[in-house]
């Protein structure tokens, strides 16, 4: 699945009223037949077996689509969104039914092979605490991850930082959030390091920031005020595009050999294109003073 693939997805109310019709078209046929066996049920009970297994998957996942779709028509109407809208809350519950979903087809597995779910699942309580205890960090990131949807924090399309990383949310799994890069890359980070990292959103701030950190030699006799000035004039062809007032250049440490600084702009709005040319701009700025040119 490529980057295209994750932006793109979007609801469809019909698409999904119509394979509910078919899920209720399946599960009444089911149940007429469970009711009124055919005579190939007693010949060949694999069929029987097959029927009822299916009924029992399709009769959860035809409840489950309903109660899903009220849900998301409920929430869509509250909040005045658009009809095929991706939002968190929305992709937290369409994860929720994933997993209800495999727990039905599991408990319809064990079914048809003649085990009875209840008596299993008490008489292996020992067993699931150790694989629960092994698959710890899924399962922590699978909560983290539920979290993270039902939560405002963290949205689809906010432009995030975590860690060394920089990006825009496509998509929020059970496992980990996907930013993409400012080289396109799709970057996967398990929702344990979201939960355990400083981040910084700066969607939720409306600003766009744009930061640039390097390091001078001490004898090339740069200051603050006069570092600000230079390279205010070099990315003064994007004043439009700029915040008025929103460059500024801190002095983070001072050495012996050199001095770190970070320039910061501030920008009126987010476009990929423009920032690679103020960054590129900036940095070749940075390596002209070093090299005295």
């Amino acid at each position: 699945m490529n980057i295209k693939d994750i932006t793109a997805k979007e609801r469809s109310t019909t698409t999904e009223l119509l394979v509910i019709f078919i899920k209720l078209v399946v599960y009444a046929t089911l149940v007429y037949f469970n009711i009124n066996q055919p005579e190939i049920y007693a010949k060949v009970p694999i069929i029987g077996k097959v029927a009822y297994s299916l009924l029992i998957v399709t009769g959860a996942s035809f409840s489950i689509s309903v109660v899903r779709l009220i849900i998301i028509y409920w929430y869509v109407r509250k909040n005045n969104l658009k009809a095929n809208i991706k939002d968190n809350f929305i992709l937290g519950i369409n994860r929720i039914v994933s997993v209800l979903n495999t727990v039905f087809l599991i408990i319809a597995i064990m079914v048809f092979m003649g085990i009875d779910p209840i008596k299993f699942l008490t008489s292996i309580t020992i067993v699931a605490a150790a694989i629960a205890l092994i698959f710890k960090e899924y399962v922590t990131n699978m909560i983290n991850g539920l979290i993270i949807m039902f939560s405002d924090r963290l949205s689809l399309g906010d432009h995030i930082k975590v860690l060394d990383q920089e990006g825009k949310i496509l998509d929020i799994t059970l496992i980990n959030i996907i930013i993409q890069n400012e080289d396109n890359d799709m970057v996967l980070i398990p929702n344990s390091v979201i939960f355990t990292s400083l981040i910084v959103n700066q969607s939720k701030q409306n600003i766009k920031k744009l930061t640039v950190e390097f390091e001078l030699d001490v004898h090339l006799n740069q200051t603050p005020a006069s570092l600000e000035a230079y390279l205010e004039s070099v990315i003064k062809p994007y004043e439009d595009y700029t915040m008025k007032d929103g460059f500024s250049v801190k002095t983070l440490e001072i050495r012996k050999d050199y001095t770190k600084f970070k320039v910061q702009v501030l920008l009126n709005y987010h476009d990929r294109a423009k920032e690679k040319e103020i960054r590129r701009k900036l940095n070749t700025a940075v390596l002209e003073l070093r090299s005295g040119v």
